[in-house]
């Protein structure tokens, strides 16, 4: 039971607050007290890597250098909060550079996450082995889970978030602030959050009645598929070409499949 609800509260699951996981959460702040903003040099990753886990977060350096390459990958999140100099990956699966040869910063944005941390907003604890403090959760103005989604399977539940629109979830928030009793389907349509957000593009073929079910009882599936257009060329003729495709599909795979279904004759 311990270890359940350890693996809920403070691995698996982000904090509704801020949308974030224990581990991003004291990435942020870690570098947030070595001041790397978005006006600063970029410091290596292994440094950051380095302070997070002797300072706050008692786990291996691996799983810490994996969590800050997704936060800076611009396919991955819908607003990166890391701002990364050198190889972090592509969409084709490609793995990162080794933390000794990558360099972070934040990006701006994630500076709107940890503003007012000085002035008392948040409660603060004791680290790991108590020889200083970390937050327990930061004062985020930006409404960072629905914004980047998460994805976690922690013990007994699990956590499936798709990424949204910043500007669509920030009318929602308006008619909330001027309407406290407002209904949440008022919340979702035309004048607000439309449905997902996906950072790699993509369209969505669930109808307006469906994704109301699914934002109303927080289950259901969201289906996605690529987007293409038709060009003319006057040697080759038609040509297909791809514009966009389904969140977290790996490309290099899908132009394997797509050649392989071109060799076969279909």
């Amino acid at each position: 039971l311990n270890y359940s609800l350890s693996v809920i509260t403070s691995r698996a699951l982000p904090d509704v607050r801020d949308g974030l996981k224990p581990v991003q959460r004291r990435i942020l702040y870690t570098m947030h007290q070595q001041r790397l903003d978005h006006t600063s040099k970029h410091r290596k990753c292994a440094k950051v890597v380095g302070d997070v886990m002797g300072n706050y977060h008692p786990h291996g350096d691996s799983s810490i250098y994996e969590a800050l390459v997704r936060m800076a990958q611009p396919f991955a999140l819908r607003i990166p909060l890391v701002d990364g100099s050198g190889n972090f990956g592509s969409v084709d699966g490609d793995n990162a550079a080794a933390m000794r040869y990558t360099e972070c910063r934040m990006t701006q944005i994630a500076g709107e996450v940890l503003d007012d941390l000085a002035t008392e907003t948040v409660a603060f604890k004791p680290n790991y082995d108590g020889s200083r403090r970390e937050p327990v959760v930061l004062p985020s103005r930006v409404p960072n889970l629905l914004v980047n989604g998460a994805t976690g399977i922690a013990v007994g539940m699990a956590t499936n978030i798709p990424p949204h629109n910043l500007k669509e979830v920030c009318k929602a928030l308006l008619k909330l602030l001027s309407n406290p009793e407002i209904k949440g389907y008022q919340l979702v349509g035309e004048n607000a959050v439309q449905g997902p957000d996906f950072p790699t593009g993509g369209q969505i073929t669930n109808s307006k009645k469906e994704l109301r079910d699914i934002y109303a009882t927080g289950q259901g599936a969201i289906r996605l598929r690529g987007t293409h257009k038709l060009i003319e060329n006057r040697k080759q003729g038609k040509i297909l070409q791809i514009t966009s495709i389904p969140y977290a599909v790996n490309k290099a795979n899908l132009v394997e499949r797509i050649s392989e279904i071109v060799f076969s004759g279909k």
